[in-house]
Order: C-alpha cells, then structure tokens, then sequence
C-alpha cells in the first residue's frame, strides 16, 4: 500500500471513531516509518486519536508519538517500565504470565490474543470468550481484545471483561 492510500485509510478509521491507533512496520526503512509517523500522528491528533508506534527498539522511542507497543517477547524482557508515565505503553499478551508482567512493570494496556480464529495468524489456537474472560479477571488493567475482531463483537468482548476490541482488516 501507498503512503496515500495509507493516509485516506487511516482517515476513515479515524472518521469511524478509532481512538487509538497502533503504528505497525516490521519491513519499512527507519526513515520511512519515522516520516510516516509525522504524518499520521498529526492527523490522528486531529481527530482526537492517540498514535503508539510499534517499531524497532533502536529507533521507535526516538519518534515522536503517543506512546510505544511492546511485543511480547520485549514485554518479558522488561524489568521495569521503558517510558516515563506521559507516555502510553501497550504490550502484547498471550498468558498469564505476560498480563502479570505487564502490570507488574506498568503498562497502561494491552492486547490479549488470539481470542477468535483469525487469518493473519492460522496456526494459532483461539483462546475463546471464556478463557478470555478468566485471564482478564485477574488483572487490572485495561485488554482489549485481539483476534478475529470485528466491530460487532465490542459488546460481547466488554461483556468478558475487555475495554474493547483491536484489529487490522475489520476496522481498517
């Protein structure tokens, strides 16, 4: 996809009431994504969005955003909160284990997956409604739910104890 239609995609996104939005590259070039990044936080800002980059270490707490995603893998890696607490920090969670060590070293929130079938990631078994709703009885902050989402699960993931939903192709 183009820079431009990337934009005009996140503008309608936006339009729809997205109210955060997770900058996602593993393939772009630093500076690409770093100038990508300007834009997108200015308009998400426009709108009333918050933007969090998920970027390579080396790079993603230089660019300025909301805040930073985390993998799970980084998540487990840290002992202690990698921003200060102006910053939005959200990590990827798939057990127990990473939700507690997310709380454990303060993240603001994270994403709890995959919790439907979903096809950017076939091989991985769904967690289903119940087992999410029993791995986020046990924390207290705020998961949203990942994995085969759509909009209209929103009220069915608040009703297992999420904040919300996160997702690519439904909201995208």
């Amino acid at each position: 996809m183009d820079r431009t239609d990337f934009i005009e995609r996140l503008s309608g996104a936006l339009l729809r009431g997205i109210e955060l939005v997770q900058l996602r590259s593993k393939t772009m070039a630093p500076r690409a994504y770093a100038d990508l990044a300007g834009v997108a936080l200015e308009l998400c800002h426009r709108h009333g969005a918050r933007m969090i980059a998920n970027a390579p270490d080396h790079f993603a707490q230089s660019i300025e955003t909301d805040g930073l995603h985390l993998s799970s893998a980084k998540l487990m890696q840290c002992t202690v909160r990698p921003l200060p607490t102006d910053k939005l920090l959200a990590a990827a969670c798939h057990s127990l284990e990473q939700l507690l060590h997310a709380q454990k070293i303060g993240v603001d929130l994270v994403t709890l997956s995959p919790v439907l079938a979903t096809t950017t990631h076939p091989d991985a078994t769904p967690m289903g409604w119940e087992r999410f709703a029993e791995l986020t009885s046990q924390v207290r902050i705020p998961v949203y739910a990942l994995g085969g989402m759509k909009t209209n699960h929103v009220v069915v993931a608040r009703s297992h104890g999420a904040r919300g939903i996160a997702a690519i192709s439904s909201l995208w």
